[in-house]
């Protein structure tokens, strides 16, 4: 006979074998107590760490007057109170908001808002992005090929182009950029017409394509080729940004302004929310209707997002992630001359990433097994890259220098044990 006792799904992996009872701070507890360092952050997510009192007071003060108001029926009143939040923390001009409940889903709203503005068809993506696991966001990423596997086709009009990855390319960071921005610009002439070309969509500091940042160079050339074409640039600050990479935003680092912002992770420490950021100029241009969904913008998310920015904003943590990440930084640098095997170190703030190889070749296996050998020692951390070999460090934004030695010192013992 069938068993009918419902189960998870078998494609729905785990990256760790533990079980979440409770959450304190940077630290997650198993059912019988054990504390595990967590530098994983539910993949960027728990900025303030896990249940921050005062997000927590906010969510149960909300979820005490009103859980859901949909947002396209009443007004939920949080929604307005957390745009005018947003709206001091964006560049100007961008002080219109959408607001949703993943990063896949403003991935969507902001292909729909971009044709619509435009009304030109084609998107330019770069190498190594990831904007999402719905379809349309799918079909703009190129960050591994196993999330797109077995559902082709993609959807059209989609145009990739090479993003600055020196260590990849093997060049200089100046040559890599020249290469990178002239292969954009004869993908205007061969490929994707301007006339035809809505919008190009960047991470300013690439998340699961291996936490590779853009330079100032090359992000200030697509505004420039924007302006000049009339496209509109879009970031993609979905991991990178609210502080992860030591500036408010990823963008932060390159002095370039977007048309079109995407948020969502560190938001709101954990609960469900996303926002598209436009002026209110271009978001007005969108079609009616095409921005709503039953969940989206919901008002404990909201309540929770507005105590999370006043956290982060109150409680330095933007300063500590520059701090803190240079401290991480500095550790994985000196690791770095006693294992070659850590080919390469690079990052931003709390958004690094070691590179394992062996034999010049991408190490997915080794960087597998230091996952494990660091979970056995009480750290949780992530893999990521086309071939899951980079290590990626990933603590939250209060993370402080003992903790940060003390997963240094876990790391080393899992080199030496994983050789």
């Amino acid at each position: 006979m069938t068993d009918h006792k419902g189960k998870l799904s078998p494609l729905l992996k785990q990256a760790t074998g533990i079980i979440a009872a409770r959450g304190e701070g940077a630290y997650i507890l198993d059912p019988q107590g054990r504390r595990y360092l967590d530098f994983t952050s539910g993949i960027g997510v728990t900025s303030t760490g896990h249940c921050h009192p005062r997000v927590v007071e906010a969510a149960q003060k909300q979820v005490a007057t009103m859980i859901h108001a949909q947002a396209t029926t009443v007004m939920n009143p949080r929604l307005p109170e957390l745009a005018d939040k947003l709206g001091e923390l964006t560049p100007d001009p961008l002080n219109s908001f959408f607001f949703s409940n993943a990063g896949t889903e403003v991935a969507e709203a902001a292909i729909r808002l971009v044709r619509q503005v435009t009304g030109r068809p084609n998107i330019i993506v770069f190498h190594g992005g990831f904007h999402g696991r719905t379809m349309g966001s799918l079909s703009l990423t190129t960050s591994s090929v196993g999330l797109r596997a077995g559902v082709s086709p993609m959807m059209g009009g989609v145009v990739v182009a090479p993003f600055p990855h020196p260590h990849h390319y093997g060049w200089n960071e100046d040559d890599t950029t020249e290469f990178c921005l002239r292969e954009l610009d004869r993908i205007f002439v061969t490929y994707s017409a301007p006339k035809e070309t809505a919008a190009m969509l960047v991470e300013p500091v690439q998340g699961e394509g291996g936490y590779v940042p853009a330079n100032t160079r090359f992000m200030q050339g697509l505004r420039e080729r924007a302006d000049k074409h009339g496209m509109l640039l879009v970031f993609d600050e979905v991991q990178a940004g609210f502080g992860r990479s030591g500036r408010f935003w990823g963008h932060d680092h390159f002095g370039v302004t977007p048309d079109v912002l995407m948020i969502a992770k560190g938001l709101a420490s954990g609960f469900p929310i996303s926002a598209l950021a436009a002026s209110e100029e271009t978001m007005a241009r969108g079609w009616p209707g095409s921005q709503g969904g039953t969940y989206g913008g919901n008002a404990v998310a909201a309540a929770a997002a507005m105590a999370t920015i006043d956290v982060i904003r109150e409680e330095g943590l933007v300063a500590n992630a520059e701090k803190m990440g240079k401290h991480l930084r500095a550790g994985l640098d000196s690791l770095q001359q006693d294992y070659p095997e850590m080919d390469h170190v690079r990052g931003l703030g709390l958004m690094q990433g070691v590179e394992m190889r062996r034999d010049g070749v991408p190490d997915g296996e080794r960087a597998g097994n230091i996952l494990k050998e660091c979970e056995q020692r009480g750290l949780l951390m992530l893999r990521c890259g086309p071939y899951q070999e980079i290590v990626r460090w990933l603590p939250p934004l209060i993370v402080n220098q003992q903790q940060i030695d003390e997963a240094l010192g876990v790391f080393e013992e899992a080199l030496k044990a994983t050789v």
